[in-house]
């Protein structure tokens, strides 16, 4: 029992170890923070605007506006993917006091 709880005692420690020697920069701390803020349907409406866009400019003929509106939508998703990540597991782990 006594070493059981030692064990775990010494894995929180080696956490705590790890997460700080992994921690982010000064740049990416200060992005977390700005990107923690906007709320993360924000990402997922902009994908789905630029795929209505991509659409409406086809279905008007300008094929090659349409394609790049459209590659855009998966770059929103990835953002907000991010958003999310930040979100739940950012640098703030290490630096919230």
């Amino acid at each position: 029992m006594v070493s059981a709880m030692n064990r775990l005692s010494h894995e929180q420690s080696s956490h705590g170890q790890e997460a700080y020697q992994h921690s982010e920069g000064v740049v990416a701390r200060t992005i977390e923070e700005q990107t923690a803020k906007l709320p993360s349907d924000l990402f997922l409406w902009a994908a789905g605007a630029s795929i209505l866009g991509s659409l409406a400019l086809r279905a008007m003929g300008d094929k090659e506006d349409a394609n790049f509106v459209g590659h855009w939508a998966p770059t929103f998703l990835i953002l907000g993917l991010y958003n999310k990540i930040v979100k739940v597991a950012g640098s703030d782990r290490i630096h919230a006091s």
